[in-house]
């Protein structure tokens, strides 16, 4: 069995966003007992991951409260505004400058509520497996979050522009990229119905 360098992959997770769709800000729902937020943040953990950075931005001082005590880097995207490309930049300029060891990093968003910390190692054990440069998730014929990218792809992600994520750049590089299933992945939480919706399905 190969043996997994952990210290070899870092985990940025996306949690900078307004929820303008939602009116109130997404990272603080609470689902099973916390919020989002430290949700994302403990499944991060829970891999033995050392480098995981949260890129904050909207209500920074409200995030930062939420994690204290939480032994991870907190990230302030000052663009914020821009979406979702510029925490992607924002992460993978954080580990460069600070000459880290990861060459692969894991991105996540927060309102994921079924993402685990078996489906992060399951898209690290894929990248192991196969060698693939992208290992992306894959639910109702999408690939998307939680999506694992080698440093070869970094510049390619720097260079992404606006409120748009990875998923162009996945599906523009097919022969790099392998996938997990995670038909659960397709739940994501932007407006109130979904967030009632989600509890609903989970009696909670």
């Amino acid at each position: 069995m190969t043996t997994i360098l952990i210290e070899k992959y870092a985990i940025v997770i996306l949690a900078a966003g307004t929820s303008a769709r939602l009116g109130s800000p997404k990272q603080l729902l609470t689902y099973k007992g916390k919020s989002f937020l430290k949700h994302s943040v403990d499944t991060a953990l829970e891999t033995g991951c050392r480098w995981v950075f949260v890129i904050l931005g909207a209500n920074i001082e409200l995030m930062r409260k939420e994690l204290k005590d939480k032994p991870v880097f907190l990230v302030e995207n000052a663009g914020w505004q821009e979406g979702l490309a510029s925490s992607i930049r924002c992460g993978l300029e954080n580990i460069e400058s600070a000459q880290l060891l990861p060459d692969k990093v894991i991105f996540m968003l927060c309102d994921q509520p079924y993402v685990t910390a078996s489906i992060l190692m399951r898209l690290i054990e894929k990248n192991q497996e196969t060698g693939k440069q992208i290992v992306a998730s894959s639910y109702k014929e999408k690939m998307g979050t939680p999506a694992l990218f080698h440093k070869n792809l970094f510049p390619e992600l720097m260079g992404l522009k606006g409120d748009k994520g990875a998923q162009k750049l996945i599906a523009g590089n097919l022969d790099k990229v392998a996938t997990v299933q995670f038909p659960e992945g397709i739940t994501d939480i932007d407006t109130a119905e979904d967030y009632t919706l989600l509890l609903k399905k989970n009696d909670y």
